[in-house]
């Protein structure tokens, strides 16, 4: 599109020079045809010239032949004289005339010459002007297409290097999220198998307690059964009851119920449990 219009505009200064340097040259061939004109005007006034004065030479001739044959001689000398001079005369006419014309011609080509050069030297400035300012507009054209396409390629890069950005801050995020869910499962993992470890500690602890509430039920009713055969009515000697206990123990409550408080805390007071009682009837026969 610039090239097609810059053409356009060199096109219309090249016709503008064109037309420039024609005028000039119809100016010359004006000037000439002018000068040509002036030349045929003087030959044709010269030539009026020689025909008045050679009617005025033949009427003057005729008039002393007429009126006297002695003077013949000396007027023919005077006419011959005079038709010398007056084709010298018509000669120096025509010289004049046609170094007037040739003179005119001259200068007509010189102005010609001239106002063809000046013409021209316009012609060409305005033709380098034109490619000048045509050269410029590209330069521009260039310039700001150039500028464009930094400022799309920089507005392309900024556009990529946030696009990696955020890309990059949604993988982080993505990481610390994975991170976050990895450590809440370890965390719920591992109160899963602290609560399971309690649990089975408890449950443990539970099974060891209901062996030793067993054990210690066996070895209770063992003793019971060695001292009166389980009767809680018993007694030999001083000693009373399922347990055989001396009846002071009692306080004077000789009931199922005082007699097994009574037996228990005896047994644990002295051995620490029922178990350990056994253990010790078995080495000495009594508790």
């Amino acid at each position: 599109m610039t090239f097609k219009h810059n053409f356009k505009k060199v096109l219309s200064a090249t016709a503008f020079a064109a037309a420039l340097v024609v005028a000039p040259a119809a100016n010359v061939s004006a000037a000439t045809n002018d000068a040509s004109s002036t030349q045929q005007s003087a030959t044709a006034t010269s030539q009026d010239q020689q025909a008045s004065q050679d009617q005025a030479a033949s009427q003057s001739s005729a008039a002393n032949q007429s009126s006297s044959t002695s003077t013949s001689s000396a007027t023919s000398t005077s006419t011959v004289k005079k038709v010398a001079k007056k084709t010298s005369k018509k000669k120096a006419v025509k010289k004049v005339a046609k170094k007037t014309s040739k003179k005119a011609t001259k200068k007509a080509k010189k102005t010609s010459k001239k106002a063809t050069k000046k013409t021209t030297k316009a012609a060409t400035a305005a033709v380098t002007a034109s490619a000048d300012q045509s050269q410029a507009t590209d330069q521009q054209d260039d310039a700001a297409k150039k500028a464009a396409e930094a400022a799309a390629k920089k507005a392309a890069a900024a556009k990529k290097k946030a696009a990696a950005k955020k890309k990059a801050a949604a993988k982080k995020k993505a990481a610390a999220k994975k991170k976050a869910a990895a450590k809440k499962r370890a965390v719920a993992k591992k109160k899963a198998a602290a609560k399971k470890r309690a649990v089975a500690k408890k449950k443990a602890a539970a099974k060891k307690k209901a062996a030793k509430k067993s054990a210690e039920k066996a070895a209770k009713y063992w003793i019971a059964m060695r001292e009166s055969g389980g009767y809680y009515t018993a007694r030999n000697g001083s000693c009373y009851g399922r347990y055989q206990l001396l009846i002071s123990y009692l306080g004077g409550d000789l009931s199922k119920k005082n007699q097994e408080r009574t037996a228990d805390r005896y047994v644990y007071g002295r051995y620490g449990s029922w178990v350990n009682a056994k253990r010790f009837w078995l080495a000495h026969n009594w508790y």
